[in-house]
């Protein structure tokens, strides 16, 4: 219920561009301030709050002259390193009015990938939360490639939550709420709450985003998705409902927990990563992959796509070509044709003891379908002789 976003001990607020730009992309003083008081209140209550905040390329827009988003890489990053220093400043002298300290966190997502990085933030932002400290997060878009290109502070938002345990998360953003049109059209309905994946079935999620920033609602129910799975409440609305989202108010809409918090490592795993290849098996190694929870053996690959070195996660699929799970792989790619379809037994008898060990180990692998959609997948392809 949303009495668990008004009752969150420690809770995650993400503030997209467009909510604290004007619409020449310049950094809004007005908004900026008006979001602070809302956090500052929360604070004053006894609340602990992460404060998610994209805006460093977008306050960079004016200072450097250019009319809208840069497309090219170089002249993102410069943006980012004139706005981030702007950005920070204006939040320092806003919550410094109530007598509150920030502290800056650029992450990359390499930084929720690599376990002693992820560690270091995670120290990190509790400690800042010991001192009193309001942590501000952004994505380090500075040096940055892939998080400028495709990422967004949706994901980011969501990785943080699980991060430092927080009982909720609130998405701001420039639209009201989650609808199951373009709010622009008429007729379009409010979604008030999400229970399940179920309730998103034939959902219209609109565009890519703002002018200045790079999400859109697909980036936000992606994060939402995270979190609750992860057993966080979210709440998606606008920069204006915010102080009525953390009181617990019937505004946006609210996405109920439905999972349990997975292992760091498999959330990290799951959804801070790229597979950099993939690993097609037969119905019988889906099956144990999937349902028994078994390690993936060579004997049960058939196929083997991309270019990857041991160590890097690669997308697990049925050879229908559907991902079923990921996993940190322990050969190179190149490696992998010549044990296809051998035991491991075979394999450390002819080629040496270093090779009787799984393609992936149990322990790195996380599902990324339930059970009975993979089962039932590979067993209707397996049926019609489907390859």
């Amino acid at each position: 219920m949303r009495t668990a976003i008004a009752d969150a001990r420690r809770i995650v607020v993400k503030v997209g561009s467009s909510s604290l730009t004007t619409p020449e992309g310049m950094l809004d003083a007005d908004r900026v301030d008006a979001l602070v008081g809302v956090l500052a209140a929360r604070r004053s209550e006894g609340g602990e709050v992460v404060f998610v905040s994209s805006g460093a390329i977008a306050a960079g827009l004016g200072p450097l002259g250019l009319p809208r988003r840069p497309r090219d890489l170089a002249t993102q990053q410069a943006a980012a390193s004139v706005g981030q220093g702007l950005l920070l400043a204006r939040y320092a002298s806003a919550f410094a009015a109530y007598g509150l300290r920030v502290g800056q966190i650029l992450l990359t997502a390499d930084d929720l990938i690599r376990r002693t990085h992820h560690r270091n933030a995670q120290r990190t932002l509790a400690q800042l939360l010991t001192l009193g400290i309001v942590p501000i997060v952004n994505e380090n878009d500075t040096v940055a490639t892939d998080e400028i290109r495709f990422g967004d502070n949706d994901r980011l938002a969501a990785l943080v939550a699980h991060l430092i345990r927080a009982d909720a998360l609130v998405l701001l953003s420039d639209v009201d709420a989650l609808y199951d049109g373009d709010p622009r059209r008429p007729g379009s309905r409010r979604l008030a709450e999400i229970r399940s994946p179920e309730d998103l079935a034939g959902v219209d999620f609109g565009g890519t985003g703002s002018r200045v920033g790079t999400g859109g609602m697909v980036t936000k129910v992606e994060a939402a998705r995270i979190a609750t799975g992860a057993g966080v409440p979210v709440v998606l609305t606008n920069a204006a409902s915010a102080a009525a989202a953390l009181a617990g108010g019937p505004v946006g809409t609210f996405f109920h927990p439905n999972g349990r918090r997975p292992s760091t490592r498999h959330l990290w795993l799951a959804h801070a990563t790229t597979g950099q290849g993939r690993l097609v098996l037969d119905p019988g190694a889906v099956e144990a992959v999937v349902r028994r929870r078994k390690s993936l053996l060579p004997a049960g690959v058939t196929g083997v796509q991309g270019d990857f070195a041991a160590g890097d996660p690669v997308d697990v699929c049925d050879r229908a070509g559907r991902v079923v799970a990921r996993g940190l792989v322990n050969y190179d790619a190149g490696e992998i044709p010549d044990l296809m379809g051998r035991s491991t037994r075979w394999l450390a008898r002819e080629l040496g003891p270093e090779y009787e060990r799984e393609i992936i180990h149990r322990d790195d692998l996380v599902l990324l379908v339930t059970a009975v959609d993979a089962l039932t997948t590979a067993r209707s392809r397996e049926g019609t002789g489907d390859e």
